[in-house]
């Protein structure tokens, strides 16, 4: 079983904005930190110091300089050390919990994964805890635990409404944390994956930013001022069920008509091959006879195509982000009617629009969990009050 460690030093909130501006944009020199933080260098002295002694930063050489050679100390950068700590991260999903361990700057250092063969809330937590006593073998500091749950998630803490687990008002951080003597934190899956990208990966540094995701379902991110902005209610739910991109398009089993959902989604996907061919073709399997040539699942892909260039255009046009990010499972759409999706947004915006930085990431659920796992961080360096 994972022992808890120790919390970062308490910190001015002065002090919280110098570790975290280290740690999401490092290493950087004293000199570039005062100037993007706007402090003079004696306060950057002040407040660098007791985050130095307790090792939560340190000072490494600078890019290019000759071994041995000590640069002066404005131009000495410092950095976070990256395993102080260890974050154990989990996505759960209908009948796998993937896990991972990630240091103190998202890098994932350690995989395990589970069938999940129950349900029942407790038994889920036993199998998290089971877990993570097996991920920290060998990382001995972890600091935390994140969770991402496909669903309505309130406080952080509870699962108000899982459709995948079929849970209403489930306390999974406290049961969890009764078991691991951790601190845990829940979210949105797709809420976790964005926070992830938004911190360490395709949007760190930007002010607007999108992400969007199709696989099992259509979730939808959206960053402004560098800050994701929270879902109320079952928006990110419904996201893709309400997002109507052909009012004529394809109906899915519970009688949506041209949806994103209906028209993006895995399930949705095989089952207009399956109704049309009464074939039931994998999704990979799709994409290959589309890409062969043969008429129904080419069919099927290029009005996915048409539709995921619709989507993309219109968020373009409404957000004007400096970056989308299409990611999930079923992003292999792209390789077979990447051309389409290409094609739809041209015509769906002004011929004069700057083009849309589109950015398609093949991920996996370990992906989802590490996001899971920069949950966890971001509580360690904020603290539970400001995340």
């Amino acid at each position: 079983m994972p022992t808890s460690a120790e919390n970062w030093l308490p910190l001015s909130p002065t002090e919280r904005s110098v570790a975290i501006e280290v740690l999401v944009h490092g290493p950087l020199s004293r000199t570039e930190l005062a100037r993007r933080l706007d402090l003079s260098p004696g306060s950057l002295t002040r407040l660098t110091k007791p985050l130095i002694e307790s090792r939560l930063l340190v000072e490494v050489p600078e890019a290019g300089a000759p071994a041995g050679v000590r640069q002066g100390r404005p131009s000495q950068p410092l950095d976070v050390v990256t395993d102080s700590r260890y974050f154990i991260g989990f996505k759960i999903t209908g009948d796998t919990v993937y896990g991972v361990v990630t240091t103190l700057r998202s890098e994932i250092v350690a995989r395990h994964d589970r069938a999940l063969t129950t349900h029942d809330p407790g038994g889920v937590a036993d199998v998290l805890a089971e877990m993570a006593g097996e991920l920290s073998r060998g990382h001995p500091r972890v600091a935390g635990i994140g969770i991402g749950v496909g669903g309505l998630v309130e406080g952080r803490a509870v699962v108000g409404e899982s459709p995948f687990l079929g849970w209403r008002g489930v306390p999974l951080a406290p049961l969890v944390e009764e078991r691991t003597g951790l601190p845990v934190v829940v979210e949105n899956d797709t809420a976790a994956f964005v926070e992830a990208e938004t911190w360490f990966g395709a949007g760190r540094g930007l002010d607007r930013f999108v992400v969007l995701t199709i696989g099992a379902g259509v979730g939808y991110g959206l960053v402004l001022g560098g800050k994701r902005v929270p879902y109320s209610g079952d928006e990110d739910r419904d996201f893709g069920r309400h997002w109507i991109l052909d009012p004529h398009g394809p109906l899915t089993p519970d009688g949506r008509r041209g949806s994103a959902v209906s028209l993006l989604t895995i399930p949705n996907i095989r089952y207009q091959v399956r109704a049309a061919t009464g074939r039931d073709l994998g999704y990979e399997e799709i994409l290959a006879s589309a890409a062969a040539g043969e008429p129904m699942p080419a069919r099927v892909v290029e009005e996915a195509g048409r539709a995921l260039g619709t989507l993309v255009a219109q968020i373009a046009n409404f957000v004007m982000p400096q970056k989308i990010l299409l990611a999930g499972e079923g992003v292999g759409l792209m390789d077979v009617a990447g051309e389409v999706v290409e094609n739809t947004i041209r015509e769906n915006r002004h011929p004069r629009a700057e083009p849309v930085g589109l950015e398609t990431r093949v991920s996996d659920f370990h992906d989802w969990a590490r996001g899971a796992a920069v949950l966890a961080i971001q509580v360690l360096v904020l603290g539970a009050a400001q995340v």
